[in-house]
């Protein structure tokens, strides 16, 4: 497998004349054509971006419409589409920014969890994770620098911690998702996956128009779930050693019981909205997996009053996060029950980004930690509402503080 590729130094080396725009897209093609591990749907021909990110190559989900190429969403419903005639607006902020679409990126069936062919360039024969499976392996396979992922409920940050690289989500009303093949309109977040968090930080500060913030030892609130795995527990606790003994505050989350309630609303408000924002595809149940077709199913079957409930309990969790974050910098855990469960049949578990995802806040995953196998576990710091960029300089000081 090729290491991940540095968007860090490819931006430093196109901006210093040491390569083009042009030749970043052939070592793409290249390294793509080299190794596939099943990540791509199909390429794109496109032309040469200027901007900040200077003609980086970019891979674009497809559930994401990308001009010219047909949005499958990873599902027989839609295997005959046309192409887009236009991008998406997040696409549009990329091309802005410098980025180069160069290609569609398997996802799951419409964002959910039947997956797709792409296996773990990390752990070969283990789940990428999913929905945004295809991103995930493009940037661990070092195909692409950059790639762009969304989540609903644990889309991103899950198969970011299963290939052992770093991901964003944003803020979830940050950029507009006109364009988007979504499933639940509260939930719904734009991603994005690189090798390292310090590139994070340049891909957001270039389509954010933000400088990079001050990397300084944050404070932060460690909530530790019983449901992790023993490897997860042990790397959880030596993490916190770490960047205790490196100079962060680390101090316990205090209310586990909002985490819990959280979670449980998460899957009523995506499970109510999912079903009316894929109404076409509920009419067409019988040609949709099980679980989606469940899923749109119990989500039609749900009184208002049930999803009704679900909303005040993120609204009243979103005041109490809010009081319990007050002088730190983010929650702190992990970014995944595990490492990446063996075979391709399933895409592992997203409890633990549930509870974060029903607030809307934005996630970064943290690569680096390893199980007594090797295989990759990530931990997620959680920040603030349009708090990427000082939620990004704290990830960039855990990730150097973890550095072996």
């Amino acid at each position: 497998m090729t290491a991940p590729w540095s968007l860090r130094a490819l931006v430093a080396d196109l901006a210093a004349g040491r390569t083009t725009p042009e030749a970043a897209l052939v070592e793409a093609r290249s390294r793509i054509a080299s190794a596939s591990f099943d990540a791509w749907v199909a390429p794109a021909e496109v032309p040469v971006s200027t901007g900040p990110l200077g003609g980086v190559p970019l891979g674009v989900k497809d559930i994401i419409d990308l001009a010219g190429l047909p949005t499958r969403c990873g599902s027989v419903l839609r295997a005959d589409a046309p192409p887009a005639t236009v991008d998406a607006s997040i696409v549009r902020e990329w091309r802005r920014a410098g980025a180069v679409p160069i290609g569609k990126t398997v996802t799951t069936e419409f964002a959910f969890f039947a997956p797709g062919p792409t296996d773990n360039p990390a752990a070969p024969g283990h789940t990428p994770g999913g929905s945004s499976s295809g991103s995930a392996a493009a940037v661990a396979a070092g195909h692409v620098p950059l790639a762009l992922g969304s989540q609903t409920a644990g889309s991103v940050t899950r198969p970011a911690a299963f290939c052992g690289v770093a991901s964003l989500v944003m803020t979830r009303d940050r950029f507009p998702v006109d364009g988007v093949t979504g499933l639940s309109p509260s939930l719904d977040s734009h991603g994005m996956f690189t090798a390292t968090v310090s590139d994070l930080a340049l891909a957001w500060s270039a389509l954010s128009d933000e400088p990079e913030a001050a990397v300084s030892a944050p404070r932060l609130l460690v909530w530790s779930p019983e449901a992790a795995t023993p490897a997860m527990q042990t790397a959880l606790r030596t993490a916190v050693s770490g960047l205790r003994a490196a100079g962060a505050v680390v101090d316990e989350f205090p209310d586990p019981a909002l985490v819990t309630a959280l979670t449980a609303a998460h899957p009523v408000v995506m499970a109510y909205e999912a079903a009316r924002e894929r109404s076409v595809e509920l009419a067409s149940a019988d040609r949709l997996s099980a679980p989606l077709s469940q899923l749109l199913r119990t989500g039609a079957e749900m009184p208002y009053s049930d999803y009704e409930a679900a909303l005040a309990v993120v609204a009243s969790g979103a005041s109490r996060l809010a009081e319990i974050t007050t002088g730190y910098d983010a929650v702190l855990a992990p970014a995944a029950l595990g490492s990446a469960p063996a075979g391709l049949s399933a895409t592992g578990d997203p409890v633990l980004s549930r509870p974060w995802q029903a607030l809307g806040l934005p996630v970064v995953a943290v690569p680096g930690l390893r199980d007594e196998a090797g295989l990759p576990l990530g931990l997620q710091l959680v920040g603030s509402s349009h708090g990427e960029s000082a939620l990004l300089g704290s990830g960039r000081w855990v990730e150097t503080a973890l550095k072996p």
